[in-house]
């Protein structure tokens, strides 16, 4: 077991940030943190890495946080700023050089795809450039333990996918990852275990499909009706009981069934413009937990505690 967190607590003044979390990550797993702003994942990692004090006990590598050979742990953090008039190529070899030992920054720059912009300032890459020169930064130590804060915040979705496949490489060599983050998909892709966090409680915990299987509801068929009342007579006349699915008609169905809710639709005269047969997923789960959706803008906590 590499990461054994136990009953772990925080406070701001007034502010709770974490109410009694409880969890393990063991060693070469890939760990993810998911939910919305404010909902503790930041003051989780920062209690896991040892940055900042907590109540209940927290042990990584068999020992206090606090006490963890530095480079045996890379950490990102969620804001982190470098020098702007540095290469990306002088950042990657500059927290290189703070280790007696690490990885060559050329092989960095290559595993986060930015060995062509290598010369080029910090200040003048693009959002998602920048983000993988931070995430560089944390790979130069070749560190058994690797906590990412959001570390695809700002990275267009090649780019996120290109750090998907750096990270699994990663946890296939060897490395334990703890990473937050609020994109569901990321969480589902890369995780093997999800903890899921709401107003600094964890709520469930569990691998992807373990939980969508447990909270996830059912398969579903969503109608784009030009009539969605006549939608709703004629699939409830039907026999079906029809769900919620942000404000457009939707019926529990699995594949095999698409053709009879069709046929219902067309014996009633019903037109429709689209038909999406869906999965549930963690965004489900997460919403059905919380009844919040941890990526929508109506999510994100203004002045919480991350």
């Amino acid at each position: 077991m590499i990461i054994d967190a136990v009953d772990v607590r925080r406070r701001y003044g007034e502010t709770v940030a974490l109410d009694g979390v409880s969890f393990s990550v063991d060693e070469g797993e890939i760990f993810a943190l998911i939910g919305p702003n404010g909902a503790g994942k930041t003051t989780l990692v920062r209690a896991l890495s040892g940055t900042t004090d907590a109540e209940g006990t927290v042990s990584v590598f068999g020992g206090s946080p606090a006490e963890v050979a530095r480079d045996r742990i890379g950490l990102l953090p969620q804001e982190f700023t470098p020098a702007d008039r540095l290469t990306a190529g002088e950042l990657v070899a500059y927290y290189a050089g703070l280790y007696d030992e690490s990885r060559d920054p050329e092989s960095v720059l290559a595993d986060v795809g930015l060995t062509d912009s290598a010369d080029t300032f910090y200040e003048n890459l693009s959002g998602g450039q920048k983000r993988r020169v931070c995430v560089g930064t944390a790979l130069v130590n070749d560190p058994e333990l690797l906590m990412l804060d959001e570390p695809t915040t700002g990275i267009d979705p090649t780019g996120r996918r290109d750090l998907w496949e750096l990270i699994e490489g990663l946890a296939n060599g060897g490395t334990t990852v703890v990473l937050t983050t609020h994109y569901m998909e990321e969480a589902e892709e890369l995780a093997d275990r999800v903890g899921l966090l709401a107003d600094g409680e964890l709520v469930a915990l569990g691998s992807p499909s373990e939980l969508i299987d447990r909270y996830g509801g059912e398969s579903r068929l969503v109608i784009e009706a030009e009539d969605d009342e006549a939608a709703v007579d004629a699939l409830t006349d039907a026999g079906y009981e029809l769900i919620s699915e942000d404000r457009r008609v939707a019926v529990p169905a699995e594949a095999t069934e698409i053709p009879s809710v069709v046929e219902a639709l067309a014996e009633s005269g019903v037109v429709y413009e689209g038909l999406a047969w869906r999965q549930p997923t963690l965004e489900d789960v997460y919403i059905a937990l919380t009844g919040t959706d941890a990526g929508s803008a109506d999510a994100i906590a203004s002045g919480g505690v991350a």
